[in-house]
């Protein structure tokens, strides 16, 4: 057992060696941003009118 601890002890000298260490973790805060919201919804609202723009369907583009 012992020489097993060893040759793993030994394994992870080298690959510290070959690779150094890793990085230090992002923070959470570093990975998100607060955005201020346009007044109503201005880009988000439903569109009837430009919806069918965004519609696909299967039997359609292969005209069946």
């Amino acid at each position: 057992m012992n020489k097993e601890l060893a040759a793993d002890a030994a394994a992870a000298a080298v690959r510290r060696a070959r690779y150094g260490s890793l990085p230090e973790p992002i923070r959470f805060e570093d990975m998100t941003e607060e955005v201020v919201a346009a007044p109503g919804g201005a880009e988000s609202s439903y569109d009837p009118e430009g919806s069918w723009k965004y519609y696909s369907c299967l039997a359609l583009d292969l005209g069946l």
